[in-house]
């Protein structure tokens, strides 16, 4: 169908003008005629008639219009193309952890917010404009920055597919620079893992002490697999997430793994419990398929650790009791599967190894990931080295000293 060319028409509505105009839009997949209303700005003249910036706005405005750049097929609203074609593409293309990220930043912060707005006339003020809405909560500057960056690849995959045309209006955006610093994460110490492998039971504790001395991650420990087992090493070949079997996060996390005696020693126990198989999830449940670790967490892991103070009951079977529950703060808490991974670059940093080894042993795709998220440092830690450098000043000052005590006396030439 031939457009027409049209000049639109200026009208002022409240303290904003707007131009109005014909455009065929894909509404729900089908292509229809609409009358459209976009903005233009802020009314800042008393008089009638529209000042130069706004003629000239519509004017820039209208061209884009009648140029057509955008087929009409592909003139949808930001819902329906998240809803058709980005989210279907996450979940193709992205591992499922992710894709339900993206799916629930959109379905809890963004569709609200933007998902009858139209895709092809969103601006950057338009972006920042929901940016600062969604700020105004209590999400942390991490959560707004995964936020953020939704946007921008909601933005990236519409220029690739013809749905929108110029510059990601994402691009130039800000977060709230007061919203609240991300919470530190977890890491477990050695003595809270031995601690945590003394009080839960088998293969419960196997599987931590796969997570605490190999640093694997959730998905990886149910992927594991008998015959990647093999001259002290495990091969990490899969992932497995709410069912879901994937490859490893990124291909160094295909790397073998060695595993430490005591390790060992564990997994050939649980082999021989298991039946000695040769084949097969290393974590299996009653029917032969990998264990949810999830479900291990809510059935296993939580009533060993938090039992009461006073008759050691687990929390969830305190009701009947004469007293008051008390968790007993003599026991770890849990801090999540991965509190184990972040444990062992941690652990490992202690005892003096390089960030490239540790970086090796966890199989992150670049050494300044296991820096800044896998390596913390404790109190102890910081207290020792600003001990070290005490020492090292008095060392250094004592032998000056001592030094200038050797010196002999310099006689002036005139004595002489």
């Amino acid at each position: 169908m031939r457009n027409r060319k049209q000049n639109g028409t200026l009208i002022r509505i409240g303290d904003r003008w707007y131009v109005r105009y014909w455009e065929r839009r894909s509404i729900g997949g089908a292509v229809e005629r609409k009358r459209v209303t976009h903005q233009l700005g802020l009314v800042t003249t008393r008089g009638k008639r529209p000042p130069a910036d706004i003629m000239t706005e519509a004017e820039r405005h209208m061209a884009t219009v009648n140029s057509g750049t955008v087929p009409a097929e592909r003139i949808v609203t930001i819902g329906d193309f998240v809803e058709r074609v980005y989210l279907p593409w996450t979940e193709e293309h992205k591992r499922p952890s992710t894709a339900k990220g993206y799916r629930d930043i959109w379905e809890d912060h963004l569709k609200p917010l933007c998902g009858q707005a139209w895709l092809k006339d969103t601006r950057t003020y338009h972006v920042q404009g929901w940016l600062n809405q969604i700020g105004v909560g209590k999400l942390s500057r991490n959560t707004l920055k995964h936020v953020k960056s939704v946007i921008s690849g909601i933005f990236t995959l519409s220029k690739q597919q013809d749905y929108f045309q110029g510059e990601n209006p994402a691009r130039d955006t800000a977060i709230n620079p007061k919203a609240a610093e991300p919470q530190e994460t977890y890491a477990y110490t050695l003595e809270e893992i031995q601690n945590i492998l003394a009080l839960l039971p088998e293969p419960t504790a196997t599987a931590f002490a796969v997570a605490a001395f190999m640093g694997l991650r959730h998905g990886e420990i149910q992927g594991l697999l008998w015959e990647n087992y093999r001259d002290g090493e495990l091969y990490v070949s899969r992932s497995i997430w709410n069912g879901r079997i994937t490859d490893p996060k990124t291909r160094k996390g295909r790397a073998p793994v060695p595993v430490i005696r005591s390790l060992a020693e564990r997994l050939e126990i649980h082999r021989l419990r298991s039946g000695n198989p040769a084949a097969g999830p290393i974590f299996a449940n009653a029917a032969g398929k990998p264990l949810a670790l999830s479900s291990v967490v809510n059935r296993v892991i939580l009533p060993k650790l938090n039992r009461c103070e006073h008759c050691g009951r687990p929390e969830l079977d305190h009701q009947n009791t004469d007293h008051e529950y008390k968790r007993d703060g003599s026991i770890p808490e849990w801090h999540g599967w991965h509190a184990a991974r972040r444990g062992l670059g941690s652990n490992l940093y202690r005892l003096g190894l390089p960030d490239m080894v540790i970086q090796r042993i966890l199989r992150h795709a670049n050494v300044s990931t296991t820096a800044t998220y896998y390596i913390k440092t404790a109190a102890d830690d910081v207290r020792n080295a600003m001990a070290k450098l005490e020492n090292h000043i008095t060392a250094s000052a004592q032998n000056r000293a001592g030094t200038a005590d050797e010196q002999p006396p310099t006689i002036s030439p005139a004595i002489q």
